[in-house]
């Protein structure tokens, strides 16, 4: 599963950046641009830091930084949409790449904070 996650969250980032080189030459597509250019980046190098954690707590706090940048990343992308530089159902796929890779982080998260409790209690008795 976690080859599988970093390779989405990799492809996520390539299909971005192929998304920001065909955005117009405008301040305000530009200025967006690099930020999303730096959240969905952010998602992949995260995640893949995240698969590499010295522990439990460490692997959890990574897919925090995860799961905010790709909602970030789906906030520069509505963005997009809403001010109406690129039209929706151009983003269409990426948006929801986006809300996808977010839940399945979010459920991670909360998996590995049950694991983390259970191995804590386990310790206490």
């Amino acid at each position: 599963m976690k080859e599988l996650i970093k390779q989405r969250t990799k492809t996520f980032a390539i299909r971005v950046i192929r998304l920001v080189d065909s955005l117009p030459q405008t301040v305000s597509a530009q200025v967006i641009a690099k930020q999303i250019v730096r959240s969905s980046t952010a998602v992949a190098a995260n995640y893949r830091a995240s698969c590499r954690a010295r522990s439990q707590a460490e692997f959890i706090a990574k897919l925090g930084i995860v799961e905010e940048e790709a909602d970030e990343s789906l906030f520069w992308l509505e963005l997009l949409v809403e001010s109406g530089i690129v039209k929706r159902d151009k983003l269409e796929l990426l948006m929801t790449e986006a809300n996808e890779l977010t839940s399945i982080i979010v459920s991670s998260i909360k998996t590995a904070k049950r694991s983390l409790e259970q191995k804590t209690r386990v310790k206490e008795r």
